[in-house]
């Protein structure tokens, strides 16, 4: 029976990626772990009907080895390229759960010294696995990411729709980091000029003067954009 408790956990954790991931604006990184993580537990609920079901075991050392892999990978795209802050959290319920858990199933074995180890590590993992929460799936912004995926979206000619430019140059402003604000709203102004939306470029355009102006903007921004906009109408 324990077995189904860390199957519901592995295929929420892999439902719970796949459903957020086109909330990041780079959703590569955790649609495919998600996946992943989706077809090992799929692979796993196959085990549980045959003759020997999957030890809890089997199913702990899973958790503990996809959970240490997505903490690396996670905790890099959330502090170092800022490209999504999902998969570090959730990587870390598996390797919160997966290790206590083993620890748990040694206790009685472990010596005194050990058990004060043990507890201490645990306490360790939570505290770790709560600033994870915090950092990435509470308080995580992602301007500049917002921005690198506009840009993209606008040189890929995508510029309405999901994760279309004008969606991403939206979400890519930041109260905290106030001069990447200037990078989105001329963005937005030039988007809607060149498909003729007046008002609305009116409207990013009185935006982007209250937070400086041109002036604000580095010129190899505005380079790329406008490069970026002539492509686009060139293949229209």
């Amino acid at each position: 029976m324990e077995t189904w408790w860390f199957l519901i956990l592995e295929f929420a954790v892999a439902i719970s990626l796949l459903v957020m991931s086109p909330r990041q604006p780079f959703p590569g990184p955790s649609k495919r772990f998600g996946w992943v993580l989706f077809i090992v537990a799929s692979l796993l609920l196959i085990g549980e009907t045959s003759s020997r079901p999957t030890a809890v075991r089997v199913h702990l050392v899973v958790m503990l080895a996809f959970g240490s892999f997505g903490l690396i990978r996670g905790i890099n795209n959330m502090i170092r390229t800022r490209e999504e802050v999902i998969v570090a959290p959730f990587s870390g319920v598996l390797f919160s759960v997966s290790a206590t858990a083993l620890m748990a199933q040694q206790w009685e074995d472990l010596s005194t010294m050990e058990e004060y180890a043990a507890f201490a590590t645990i306490v360790l993992i939570g505290m770790g696995q709560t600033w994870l929460v915090f950092r990435g799936l509470l308080i995580g912004r992602l301007p500049l990411a917002w921005s690198k995926a506009g840009l993209l979206a606008l040189e890929r000619g995508n510029l309405g729709g999901q994760h279309g430019a004008i969606e991403c140059f939206e979400k890519a402003w930041d109260l905290e980091e106030e001069h990447l604000n200037p990078m989105a709203w001329i963005a937005l102004e030039k988007i809607h000029e060149f498909l003729g939306s007046q008002d609305e470029a009116n409207h990013w355009r009185k935006r982007l003067n209250e937070s400086g102006g041109k002036q604000a903007v580095a010129a190899e921004w505005i380079d790329a954009i406008d490069n970026a906009l002539i492509r686009v109408s060139s293949t229209e």
